[in-house]
């Protein structure tokens, strides 16, 4: 999802105009919720992100611009699913397990080449590709299959596009560790992408 901020009038939302709240609680309140459901499971996500949205309306006006509207509410919302692990004492790791080197492992040479190259696309638009609904479900199927860690990463780095070092801080990770997560997430991704193309299904 792509927020266009320049629209939203921050000095309204400070001032707690409900119209302002309105309009970005419609724009974000998906996004919040895609990024605490991998974490806590959908039962307590709508609640979580609710408790967000009450702390953001309570703190907006202390909101100093350093980073994006978005970035900072969301921020607010990976702080509450965290929080509300701690209190039901279930753990959460974002840290990538000792293993393979993912699902490309084997798929280059020495010198970087491909030695099993990609399967060529049928069709050249792949954006009429990519609006097929049923590869949308299977991209979503695929996402929820992921480990949680990984589906975290993927989503938002390549799903909104938030920067690399927000999402490092904000997950608690290292950026090394970040980056083998969102590898074997893209690997995974890619994976099913790659077979979607040969047989139509997921």
């Amino acid at each position: 999802m792509i927020v266009d901020e320049e629209d939203l009038d921050l000095s309204a939302l400070q001032q707690k105009d409900p119209a302002a709240f309105k309009t970005l609680i419609s724009r974000l309140h998906p996004l919040l919720l895609s990024l605490v459901r991998p974490m806590v499971g959908d039962g307590p996500a709508e609640e979580i992100v609710q408790e967000a949205w009450i702390k953001v309306y309570n703190s907006i006006g202390r909101f100093e611009g350093r980073s994006q509207l978005k970035t900072w509410i969301s921020s607010i919302a990976l702080n509450e699913a965290r929080m509300h692990l701690r209190r039901n004492k279930k753990e959460f790791s974002m840290t990538a397990s000792a293993g393979d080197g993912g699902i490309l492992e084997g798929r280059f040479r020495e010198n970087g080449g491909w030695s099993a190259p990609p399967v060529k696309w049928r069709s050249a638009a792949t954006d009429d590709l990519l609006m097929q609904d049923n590869l949308i479900e299977c991209i979503e199927r695929t996402m929820n299959r992921l480990p949680v860690n990984q589906s975290a990463m993927l989503r938002l780095r390549d799903m909104e596009g938030l920067p690399f070092e927000t999402i490092c801080n904000e997950l608690e990770v290292t950026a090394s560790n970040a980056r083998v997560l969102l590898h074997r997430a893209r690997g995974e991704l890619y994976q099913m992408l790659e077979h979607y193309e040969e047989t139509g299904e997921c």
